[in-house]
């Protein structure tokens, strides 16, 4: 059957597909609208299918807090090329993830792909999108904290996105929180603290250090110390609120948010870095 320029335009302002898909699709679905989209959606899964093993190492991190700071998410959500990470209506996608991930807030990825985004889940939303756009995308990362105050920090590249939890808060709480999240995007720590680090790395520390420094000579009843020494100054440089803070090298993370306000400090992050 003929179809006509105004259907393929509708087709494709209500799927964003392109006109030669939609008119294909319309022709093959005989002008009816809602088999030519379950066509092109089909096609998108086709495409998904396709590049399965592609690697998403572009994309865009989205943060969502809620009014308060009291509760906060965060997504990667990701992308082949840098290009489509910079197309309007991934982003646009992204956005509308993060937004209904923030209200729903679920379990695990598995849990936010079935999460219905309109008519559809946002796992076969994103399948869509692929068929659209002829890339692999996919959410890699998804994190939700709940405290005193969470503050976000998207870096100026979106690739990378930190969510602090502060606690014992007070003086201008948000402004510290994001110096805090900036440290933790530029110096990457392991943990809060030497309390949060895992045993079997500080176990793995200390023999590193136990192994230097004998292999420096140093005497056999002092490689332990020695180890210890070197395992303390690993705690200063890994986690957070013993590092030196980037903006005054004059004082740890911990004394900077003690001299914001007594007392405050942070008691977990969250950092998610596409590529």
């Amino acid at each position: 059957m003929a179809i006509s320029a105004k259907e393929v335009n509708q087709l494709r302002q209500m799927t964003g597909a392109g006109m030669m898909d939609c008119k294909k699709a319309l022709v093959e679905a005989d002008g009816d609208f809602e088999k030519a989209i379950e066509l092109l959606r089909k096609k998108g899964q086709k495409v998904s299918a396709s590049r399965a093993d592609r690697e998403t190492t572009e994309g865009v991190v989205f943060a969502k807090t809620s009014d308060d700071l009291t509760r906060g998410v965060m997504i990667a959500f990701t992308c082949e090329t840098d290009f489509v990470a910079k197309n309007d209506d991934f982003i646009a996608l992204g956005s509308q993830i993060a937004d209904k991930v923030f209200t729903e807030n679920p379990a695990d990825i598995a849990a936010l792909n079935s999460i219905k985004l309109g008519d559809l889940t946002i796992g076969e939303k994103i399948i869509e999108a692929t068929g659209k756009i002829g890339e692999k995308l996919a959410i890699t990362a998804y994190e939700s904290m709940e405290g005193e105050a969470i503050v976000p920090y998207i870096h100026s590249n979106k690739k990378l996105g930190v969510l602090v939890s502060l606690k014992n808060i007070g003086g201008n709480a948000e402004d510290a929180g994001k110096d805090v999240a900036m440290q933790i995007a530029a110096m990457n720590p392991i943990a809060v603290d030497k309390d949060g680090v895992d045993a079997s790395l500080i176990e793995k520390e200390v023999e590193i250090g136990k192994e230097q420094a004998r292999q420096e000579g140093k005497p056999e009843q002092i490689i332990e110390k020695i180890a210890m020494g070197k395992l303390q100054k690993f705690f200063k440089e890994n986690t957070l609120l013993s590092q030196t803070f980037v903006k005054d090298n004059s004082m740890t993370i911990a004394l900077y948010l003690d001299s914001v306000s007594k007392g405050m400090t942070v008691d977990a992050f969250k950092r998610v870095n596409i590529g």
